[in-house]
C-alpha cells in the first residue's frame, strides 16, 4: 500500500509540474504574442489617411520650412510669398553662437530675423549640439578640455561606425554652460522668435563607448536642458525632439526613459515632437508617434518632415542617399498623407518641412493654397 501511495504521489507531482510547465510556456508564448501585436498596433493607421489629396484645406497648423544650417537658402525662396507658411526653421550651432567662453555672437540670428520679418515671416531656432559628421563638433573649442571631460563624445551608427559627435548632455559642467547659452539667447530673442527647439534625443552613445555615460544620467541631463530652455523662453514656443533614448526599445524594452521626457515636458511647459514623420515605419510609430497620439497634452506638439521622408526614407537608411535623390517624376505625392496623419493622428500644432528639392517646390508648396 505504501508503494502504491508513493507512486500516486509521484504521479500527482509530475502532473502538477507538467501543468505548471504548460502554464509557464503558454503564458510566455501568449505574452510574446501580445507584445508583438502591441508593436504592430499602429502599422496600418496611415492607410486611413491614404486618400487625402491636394490642395490641403486651410487649418490651424503652423508650417515652417527647415533649412538646417543652410541659412543663405532662405533668400528669395518660394516660401516667402506663400501665405500658408509661417517662417523658417534654421539650425545654429553652439560653437557658432559662443565662439569663445562667455562671449556670444548672435549676429547671424539677428540678420535672419530681420530678413524674414521684412517678408512677413518668423524664425524658429534649432539649437545644435550634435552632428552627424565626424569632422565637425558643434560645441565651442573651450569645452573640449579636461574641465568638461572633452565636452563631446563620438556617436556610432548601428554598424558600430563613428558617425558624428554629441555634447556630453549628461555632464553637469556641460549642462551649466548650455544653460548659460540658453539664458543669453532668451534675453535677446524671447518673444521675438516664433520658437526654439533642442535637437533629437536619439544618440549613438552607450557606456561601452563612453564610460562617463549612463542612461539615467542622460535622461536627467535632457530634463535639465529642457528646464533651462523653458526658463530662458517663457514667451516663445519651446520644443524638444524626443524620438529615442539609448537603452530602451519600445514596446519590448520599456525603461520609462522616453515616457519620462514626455511627462516632464508636459509638466514644465516644454513642447514635444520628433524628426522623421514616418507613419508606416514601426520604430517611429512605437516611440515618439505613439506617445504623441496616446498622450493628452496641453503643450505644443511638433513633427519634422526630414530629407527622405517625402518618399518614405530617412537619412539613416543605408539604401538611401539624399545627394542622389532627385525625385522621380512618377512619384506619388505623400504630402497630403503626411499632413492628414500629423493633424488627425498626432494632433500636432507645428510641422517643419525640409527644404529638399524638388519635393519642397513640387510636392509641398504646390499642395498648400
Amino acid at each position: 500500500m505504501k508503494t502504491m501511495k508513493r507512486t500516486n504521489n509521484n504521479l500527482n507531482i509530475k502532473f502538477i509540474l507538467g501543468r505548471l510547465l504548460f502554464v509557464l510556456v503558454f503564458g510566455a508564448i501568449n505574452a510574446q504574442e501580445k507584445q508583438t501585436n502591441s508593436a504592430e498596433k499602429y502599422m496600418d493607421v496611415h492607410k486611413v489617411y491614404g486618400k487625402a489629396v491636394c490642395p490641403i484645406p486651410k487649418d490651424s497648423l503652423k508650417h515652417f520650412v527647415y533649412f538646417s544650417r543652410d541659412r543663405e537658402s532662405i533668400k528669395e525662396h518660394m516660401f516667402l510669398s506663400h501665405p500658408r507658411f509661417d517662417g523658417a526653421q534654421i539650425m545654429y550651432s553652439w560653437r557658432q553662437l559662443e565662439p569663445t567662453r562667455d562671449s556670444y555672437d548672435f549676429s547671424v540670428i539677428k540678420e535672419d530675423i530681420a530678413y524674414l520679418k521684412k517678408n512677413g515671416k518668423s524664425l524658429f531656432i534649432q539649437l545644435q549640439d550634435a552632428t552627424f559628421n565626424t569632422k565637425y563638433k558643434a560645441i565651442p573649442s573651450y569645452l573640449t578640455t579636461e574641465e568638461f571631460n572633452q565636452g563631446a563624445t563620438l556617436q556610432y551608427n548601428d554598424n558600430n561606425e563613428p558617425e558624428g559627435w554629441v555634447s556630453r548632455r549628461w555632464n553637469e559642467s556641460v549642462q551649466n554652460r548650455f544653460a548659460l547659452l540658453l539664458k543669453a539667447l532668451g534675453k535677446e530673442f524671447d518673444g521675438i522668435i516664433a520658437g526654439i527647439n533642442l535637437q533629437e534625443t536619439s544618440i549613438g552613445v552607450k557606456q561601452e563607448t563612453d564610460k562617463s555615460f549612463s542612461e539615467e544620467a542622460y535622461v536627467e541631463g535632457l530634463k535639465k536642458n529642457m528646464s533651462a530652455m523653458r526658463k530662458a523662453f517663457p514667451e516663445s514656443i519651446t520644443l524638444i525632439y524626443a524620438n529615442f533614448i539609448p537603452g530602451e526599445w519600445l514596446p519590448f524594452k520599456d525603461m520609462g526613459y522616453l515616457k519620462e521626457i514626455y511627462r516632464y515636458g508636459e509638466e514644465i511647459g516644454v513642447g514635444l515632437g520628433a524628426p522623421d514623420l514616418m507613419p508606416d515605419r514601426k520604430g517611429q510609430l512605437n516611440h515618439a508617434l505613439a506617445l504623441m497620439h496616446e498622450g493628452q497634452f496641453s503643450v505644443p506638439l511638433g513633427i519634422a518632415v526630414q530629407d527622405g521622408n517625402y518618399i518614405g526614407k530617412t537619412g539613416s537608411d543605408l539604401d538611401y542617399e539624399e545627394d542622389l535623390d532627385f525625385g522621380k517624376s512618377n512619384r506619388k505625392n505623400r504630402v497630403p498623407l503626411l499632413h492628414a496623419f500629423a493633424k488627425h493622428f498626432l494632433r500636432v500644432n507645428y510641422m517643419f518641412w525640409s527644404n529638399q528639392s524638388p519635393y519642397i517646390e513640387e510636392d509641398v508648396l504646390s499642395c498648400y493654397h
